[in-house]
């Protein structure tokens, strides 16, 4: 499923797990301790009282930031009692797509000696992306995005990306399921960049390349289609942008091949 990894808790570590196959959250310490809490339909705010409760239980006094990022209009979890559906089969089919996905955008990160961040998921905006990054300065970002301090957003942003991922859509009204690419700051011209395959689009409201899921689904390869558009827009935005390519890239991994040097 989804994890958030070895995190530092005072003199011990915690680890939380999303298990969506047996629909159970996994509260781990790193003496073998551990709490589950069963994914099920509750409100928010029930599973959020959960979560913390077995947090405390394992002896580990911490408090979070109580309000959803990168969300309008967003309701402190202790207090959404609005939202309560929990999908199993729905969540299936996610978690399904999400390894779909990362194993595509693993590959496509192997073509890129700069820095690159993990394969990993944005728990706000709920997408999974894979960032390149060319390691020179951006202009500050204008930040705005709701529920998210500007300074987050200014060190997120604090060089120039090119960023692509996968999201599933949501009750905003924004589409989706798609997957998406953009640049910050975005070059010049780089709305008008060719791109494949040729069902991706620009999409001005959002100020990014997009490519319908369904159309990747479509595809005679869809793993094809999925890395023709990395490889395109991120090309796109590189010589748009200037990047130093030839120190940057190399050709895509091959398992059990070494790069040639």
């Amino acid at each position: 499923g989804l994890s958030t990894g070895p995190m530092p808790a005072f003199d011990r570590t915690l680890q939380i797990d999303f298990d969506f196959p047996d629909h159970v959250l996994w509260l781990r310490l790193g003496d073998g301790q551990f709490r589950q809490v069963v994914l099920k339909p509750v409100t928010v705010a029930e599973f959020y009282a959960e979560v913390m409760a077995a947090v405390h239980a394992l002896g580990v006094d911490v408090r979070i930031n109580e309000m959803p990022n990168e969300i309008a209009d967003a309701v402190r979890f202790p207090d959404d009692t609005a939202h309560a559906s929990y999908d199993g089969q729905a969540v299936g089919r996610f978690h399904r797509v999400l390894l779909s996905c990362n194993e595509v955008f693993a590959h496509f990160r192997t073509g890129f000696l700069g820095k690159a961040s993990p394969v990993h998921f944005f728990w706000g905006s709920f997408d999974l992306a894979v960032t390149r990054f060319s390691g020179r300065e951006a202009p500050p970002h204008p930040g705005g995005i709701p529920n998210l301090p500007d300074a987050v957003t200014r060190e997120a942003y604090s060089h120039e990306v090119s960023s692509a991922g996968f999201w599933p859509g949501g009750a905003g009204g924004d589409g989706g399921p798609f997957f998406y690419s953009y640049a910050y700051p975005s070059p010049e011209g780089f709305a008008g960049a060719p791109v494949r395959p040729e069902a991706a689009r620009f999409d001005a409201a959002l100020g990014e390349f997009l490519l319908d899921y369904e159309a990747v689904r479509a595809a005679p390869d869809g793993d094809a289609a999925l890395l023709a558009f990395l490889e395109s827009t991120y090309a796109a935005a590189a010589e748009l942008g200037g990047w130093n390519r030839r120190a940057l890239e190399c050709a895509l991994g091959e398992a059990g091949v070494p790069r040639a040097v």
